[in-house]
């Protein structure tokens, strides 16, 4: 049976408020959340289930190579049809042959493939990311935040699942989200919501092996602020138990991500012993008993509050697209064969001068010699050679949309390190999460993945920059 041996979590700098939405709508629906986190506008479910996933593959032993199983989970995946897990085996860098399974159609399907990855003995990557949205004026959408969590399962972890149970409740209407449609909703009976959630906490701990009440920690499914510890007498335990296993407070509803942020937030803060619980037709636990998880977090990244007309902007609902014609076009098979590249920064080594290139394509940049090239990935830093940001009117079309949804953004010449330092090429390439004006030439960068465009109905994912 397999523990957890490491642990990443990813939750994006952008905030909105919750005093912010109240000024637009009048009220707040989000109880007892003080601000929820906003993607990117180059940022969705996948990119960030990378960037949690890299942060768990860096802190464990077993490297990428390593993992034969992938278990992806979210409620919001990028596209209705079509896995996530290829896209990750390539940017990850796993191998091919890795078994992968989505879970999806409910928020504790995070918790199930915490389960699922343990029952087995064969290294497992777990990754859990999500972002909730509803009607603009729904409790859904003003509690909706974003975040990925990810770990690394391995036998003889010293994060040993303890116990597991589940809970089977087919009562409709609780939380839900028809088919085409990009919102969950719900009833909205108070009651029947409430009791839902407590009667299905309460079944899957009264079956689980294991006492609530001596967990340091319990990491409970948070449609919002309050819910979770309306569940502290069915489980016996105090608010305070539940409140250090609880992260919506400050990043809002993380849908399948939740409990299991919850369990990251917990054990950082020193909890041995923590109950997670994921709700949705019933519930599924699973107590953790952690003897020296290895975690990695977001870092110290500076949050970034958004005005409501910056959080519409943000999240396309008032911007108009990529406009028609006129963009750079690269055909999906195109895309498809330089996938190393834009994923893994997949450079090549001549054979007979020891020159790097980048794309391996062509003659050696050298030596002027048709080779046959070494593979090698670069480890994903650089520097920046030159640099400008990209305003209103100044986006090439199949950037226009990114533009206007994030606002001025970041495009630099940077030159990639190889992988004993030295450096290889220059490219153009983005700089994110940062602000336009404080990127300069000598500033030091660390590859990501995020969106770039989509053309043909087709989102074409591909390394950008980071500061640091």
């Amino acid at each position: 049976m397999n523990g957890i041996e490491s642990i990443g979590t990813y939750v994006p700098r952008y905030r909105l408020p919750a005093e912010t939405v109240t000024e637009a709508w009048g009220q707040f629906h989000g109880a007892g959340i003080t601000e929820t986190a906003v993607p990117g506008a180059d940022e969705d479910t996948l990119t960030m289930g990378y960037e949690a996933a890299t942060r768990a593959l860096d802190e464990a032993d077993a490297g990428p190579s390593a993992i034969e199983r992938l278990l992806v989970a979210t409620t919001t995946p990028p596209t209705e049809e079509e896995a996530m897990g290829p896209r990750l085996v390539s940017m990850l860098g796993l191998d091919a042959a890795t078994g992968i399974r989505q879970l999806t159609g409910s928020t504790r399907a995070g918790v199930e493939a915490l389960v699922a990855g343990a029952q087995v003995s064969q290294p497992t990557l777990v990754v859990a990311a999500d972002a909730p949205r509803g009607a603009p004026d729904s409790e859904y959408e003003q509690a909706g935040g974003a975040g990925a969590f990810a770990a690394v399962l391995v036998p003889s972890a010293p994060g040993e699942i303890q116990a597991h149970a589940e809970h089977v409740d087919p009562r409709p209407g609780t939380r839900f989200r028809p088919a085409g449609s990009g919102e969950t909703t719900g009833l909205g009976v108070t009651d029947y919501d409430r009791a839902a959630f407590t009667e299905s906490v309460g079944n899957v701990a009264e079956t689980l092996d294991a006492d609530p009440a001596a967990a340091d920690a319990v990491a409970l499914q948070s449609p919002n602020g309050k819910l979770p510890y309306r569940a502290a007498g069915t489980l016996g335990v105090e608010t305070d138990t539940i409140q250090q296993g609880t992260v919506v407070h400050e990043v809002g509803d993380t849908g399948a991500a939740g409990p299991l942020l919850g369990l990251a937030s917990a054990l950082d803060d020193g909890a041995t012993t923590v109950l997670v619980v994921g709700y949705g037709n019933g519930a599924t636990a699973v107590a953790v008993e952690d003897s020296g998880v290895a975690s990695a977090s977001t870092g110290e990244t500076e949050t970034v509050e958004l005005s409501y007309g910056e959080y519409l902007r943000m999240r396309g609902e008032i911007t108009s697209g990529e406009p028609d014609g006129g963009g750079a076009y690269v055909s999906v098979p195109s895309w498809n064969r330089t996938l190393p590249q834009r994923h893994r920064l997949v450079a090549g080594r001549c054979p007979d001068c020891g020159a790097l290139s980048f794309p391996p394509e062509g003659a050696c940049p050298d030596c002027r010699g048709l080779v046959d090239y070494e593979r090698v990935e670069l480890p994903g830093t650089g520097t920046v050679e030159a640099v400008t940001a990209i305003g209103q009117g100044g986006a090439p079309p199949e950037f226009v949309e990114q533009q206007a949804r994030s606002g001025s953004y970041v495009s630099a010449v940077v030159a990639l390190d190889g992988p004993d330092g030295e450096r290889t090429v220059s490219i153009p390439t983005q700089v994110v999460d940062t602000d336009p004006e404080a990127v300069e030439i000598g500033d030091h960068l660390t590859a990501t993945i995020r969106r770039i465009y989509t053309q043909e109905g087709v989102t074409r994912y591909g390394f950008k920059m980071l500061p640091g």
